[in-house]
């Protein structure tokens, strides 16, 4: 069996296994376990629009979908907007 069938026929295992509603819950787990006040980008914007910056400029232009779906794109910014202003 070559390489292309051995990846067609991989099952998932794992995290990339479970159901994505248990995924959100566990991951959703981690950011609960520390304090607002004491994550680093609720303190430094500058910080975490960095980081945004660096996660954005791994993926190719291709696989981006804020650019390739520009309603997608003012969807979120809305919904940012929202919570932004909720928290504020």
């Amino acid at each position: 069996m070559d390489s292309t069938n051995e990846a067609q026929t991989k099952q998932r295992r794992g995290f990339a296994a479970m159901d994505p509603e248990r995924r959100r819950e566990i991951a959703s787990k981690g950011g609960r376990s520390v304090k607002a006040e004491n994550r680093s980008f609720s303190k430094d914007r500058e910080l975490a629009a960095t980081a945004g910056k660096k996660g954005g400029m791994s993926v190719g232009p291709e696989d981006r979908a804020f650019s390739r779906d520009r309603e997608l794109a003012r969807a979120a910014g809305r919904i940012g907007a929202r919570r932004g202003k909720d928290q504020g």
